[in-house]
């Protein structure tokens, strides 16, 4: 055995202590997901605790993101240099550390420091949970391992500003790090007794592409922070986003060339040459680019609409989440009678159906109308990971399991990045858009707009404006108001249409890959399969 991959031939079924070693992986995985979301719904509250303003509270996300998506790809490498066991325990240990010191951060810069070494730490457990099924559970078993990753991949997003809400609302925003103990040490008391102890390699150090880890960190750290701090300070003409840019846009581009030359590469991009992998990857971008974009979507309009605290967004989001539960486990059983890429579109096409029953928002929508909505979106998401997984895993042979595992899960971050930005951005285009249009149609001096700004000027006089001019201007103002609200409404619309069409857009990738009945990498991968 080496690194946690088994080399022995594998049995019928897997034992129940390798079954143990998959559900504390899955943990694991299940906080490291959370974590990515469960500030979103309390950024106001952290921002006040730490004393800080908006602009650069966006910074306590921005920073758990940039660590977690630098370490996704490195970790099989470093688990093979420090041992699967030692490395993941390590992690485990740090990121509960971190953890705990977000609670106790004073100022914005401890807050930063903290998360950023929290999603390093944490971004280890992610790939390792997927490489783990991969590597321990006999291939007829894999489907129910990787439903179990599903769960992860797609309920920990939806739960996490419910949990994360509630929380801050009835005990303090700090308890949202405390929370991570609970978990962090069922998952300690799960791997410890089951994980095998290998011996560590710390001659492959001297055999790392650390050229390649630079450029890589460098580069997705100043992609990272383009995307998340260019709709604010209006993109390129910014000379802060210009000069990032090319930062990233150099790094990147020598990290890919290294990549492609070197004999030992850290992140195997090779791999995507593979079609399956490639396709699915893919796939899975576009998928993270519509899972992450409608968590930060529906929360924008719940609280900027109506004005929704984080407590009453994380229950309205729940609906999105909680049905997995019950959908997920049912999975692996669909898989034994239906084609994966079938699932898989069919999953899209119910995920794309749901954005789609979003695209004629109006003011007046709450959390009741949403919340068949998000069981929808909850049903599409629920099958289609895990398939979609199996789909981009065949052909790999079982020594690429790990590099596969984290370039797979590092992409459908990437995406999900990238498509917060990208929506972010649409979101505040369409919305001057939408303005402008209304505008020209709502004018002073039009019948309809002068009867409404006089009956507002009445009641503004009746509830102590003072003087009929301080009434009539902030009649005025409240027109400016409404067209605003519609404004957003209509953006926000015209930004779940885009994740429709970009859900049906992975259908096409999918449809585009082969069956298992193609996957022999060879006599001994399979063979080490266990």
């Amino acid at each position: 055995m080496r690194d946690g991959r088994v080399s022995s031939a594998p049995p019928e079924t897997a034992s129940l202590r390798a079954w143990i070693s998959v559900a504390g992986c899955m943990i694991g995985a299940l906080i490291a997901v959370l974590d990515i979301q469960v500030t979103n719904s309390s950024l106001r509250e952290i921002e006040g605790g730490i004393g800080t303003g908006s602009e650069n509270g966006t910074w306590i996300s921005t920073s758990y993101l940039i660590g977690e998506i630098i370490m996704i790809p490195l970790t099989d490498f470093m688990s093979r240099v420090f041992s699967f066991r030692r490395f993941l325990l390590g992690c485990l240990g740090l990121f509960l550390f971190f953890s705990m010191g977000c609670a106790f951060a004073t100022n914005l810069t401890e807050m930063i420091i903290l998360r950023g070494l929290q999603g390093f730490t944490g971004g280890v457990m992610i790939p390792m949970a997927f490489t783990r099924v991969l590597t321990t559970i006999p291939l007829r078993q894999q489907p129910v391992g990787l439903a179990a990753f599903a769960l992860t991949a797609t309920f920990g997003p939806a739960i996490g500003p419910t949990i994360g809400g509630y929380l801050t609302e009835n005990y303090g925003w700090q308890y949202i790090f405390f929370i991570n103990l609970v978990p962090g040490a069922v998952m300690y008391a799960l791997l410890h007794p089951t994980l095998e102890r290998q011996a560590m390699n710390l001659f492959l150090l001297r055999e790392g592409d650390w050229l390649g880890i630079g450029f890589m960190a460098v580069g997705l750290a100043a992609l990272q922070t383009v995307l998340d701090e260019g709709n604010q300070v209006g993109w390129f003409g910014s000379p802060h986003i210009v000069h990032l840019s090319i930062v990233a846009a150099v790094c990147l581009t020598i990290f890919i060339v290294v990549e492609l030359s070197v004999e030992k590469p850290a992140v195997h991009l090779r791999l995507l040459r593979m079609r399956n992998f490639g396709l699915g990857t893919t796939a899975n971008v576009l998928v993270g680019f519509a899972l992450f974009g409608s968590i930060y979507v529906l929360p924008a309009f719940l609280t900027e609409v109506q004005g929704y605290n984080a407590e009453q967004t994380g229950i309205v989001l729940a609906w999105a989440g909680m049905p997995q539960l019950l959908i997920i486990p049912l999975v692996p059983f669909l898989q034994r009678f239906v084609d994966p890429r079938a699932i898989v579109c069919a999953g899209l096409s119910i995920f794309a159906l749901s954005c789609l029953m979003n695209t004629h928002l109006s003011s007046n929508d709450g959390g009741d109308q949403f919340m068949m909505t998000n069981i929808v979106r909850a049903v599409g998401q629920a099958i289609l990971i895990a398939p979609l997984a199996a789909i981009a895993m065949i052909g790999i042979p079982e020594d690429e399991a790990g590099a596969a595992s984290g370039l797979f899960n590092m992409m459908r971050s990437l995406g999900g990045a990238v498509g917060t930005a990208a929506l972010a951005t649409l979101i505040t285009e369409r919305e001057q858009f939408h303005s402008n249009i209304i505008g020209q149609s709502v004018t002073p001096y039009g019948y309809t707009v002068d009867q409404f700004v006089a009956s507002m000027q009445r009641y503004f006089l009746q509830h102590g404006a003072g003087t009929a001019e301080v009434a009539r201007h902030e009649a005025q103002v409240l027109v400016a108001k409404l067209i605003s609200r519609q404004a957003l409404v209509m953006a926000i619309s015209d930004a779940f249409l885009v994740m429709g069409a970009v859900i049906l857009t992975a259908a096409i990738f999918v449809v585009m890959t082969r069956r298992r009945a193609m996957a022999k990498p060879s006599a001994n991968a399979v063979a080490n399969r266990g």
